[in-house]
């Protein structure tokens, strides 16, 4: 018996990186997950075949995000699963689909801000718009943001801007939903090793200088991530609201010491 048997979920960009990890997380505890994804087919099969190799339930629902109606068509392709899976609504719901940048203020330009915003932000807001009637009382909406709100790199500018606007949300939303028992919490990462952050892996210069940063002294892998997130999804987490939780491993938590 799992703490999310006979409940459903969906997680956006939920074929590869920290999202294919929640999906898994998530599965594991006895959900009904469906998977969202962009366009790479082969990464949305393989996240639904582990899941089912170790005894879960998945589907998988494509819809690009910064498309026109992309929204829609994720509800259209989100309904008829559950109907098919004998699910008749939601319960939770993880906004992790997303897009980074590494512009400064100099390099932003208007078409990169307007894209991280449509994607980072927009996209999100009317997912949940949409999910709210699916989602049945008492349950979660996990937004995955970013610890660059807190460590303030100037060479993603645009990408910290949305970040920052996402985790905002928490807490109004948190407390309209609040009297119907849904909880709405942020949980911003630092660097996680995934297909986005695959490069500084190649470079040990870079993954020293990471690790001297971060308090536990590691880059974060996907499943530290999910774990949070299943904590916050499940029985567990049903007092916890309107928060953003740091999930960095101490990233910059204070003055760099040598040794």
């Amino acid at each position: 018996m799992g703490e999310l048997d006979g409940q459903s979920a969906l997680v956006t960009g939920g074929s590869r990186g920290i999202g294919r990890a929640v999906a898994v997380r998530l599965a594991a505890e006895g959900a009904l997950v469906a998977v969202h994804y962009g366009g790479n087919d082969a990464a949305a099969a393989k996240t639904v075949a582990r899941i089912a190799e170790a005894g879960g339930r998945a589907f998988t629902v494509r819809a690009r995000f910064g498309e026109s109606r992309a929204v829609q068509r994720l509800f259209d392709g989100l309904t008829t699963e559950l109907a098919d899976h004998g699910a008749d609504g939601l319960d939770i719901l993880v906004n992790n689909a997303g897009i980074h940048s590494a512009s400064s203020i100099g390099q932003l330009t208007e078409e990169e801000f307007e894209r991280l915003l449509a994607i980072n932000v927009s996209t999100p807001v009317f997912v949940i718009q949409r999910a709210l009637p699916l989602l049945r009382d008492g349950g979660r909406i996990v937004n995955i943001g970013s610890a660059s709100t807190r460590i303030a790199d100037p060479h993603q500018i645009g990408y910290t801007l949305t970040k920052a606007a996402l985790a905002a949300l928490g807490p109004s939303l948190a407390n309209e939903l609040g009297r119907r028992a849904i909880t709405v919490n942020t949980v911003e990462p630092g660097v996680v090793l995934t297909d986005m952050t695959a490069h500084y892996a190649k470079v040990p210069e870079a993954v020293a200088g990471l690790e001297s940063i971060t308090a536990l002294g590691r880059i974060g892998e996907p499943e530290d991530v999910a774990d949070v997130v299943g904590f916050l999804a499940g029985p567990r987490g049903r007092w916890v609201t309107g928060q953003t939780i740091d999930v960095s491993g101490g990233t910059y938590l204070g003055p760099i010491t040598p040794g």
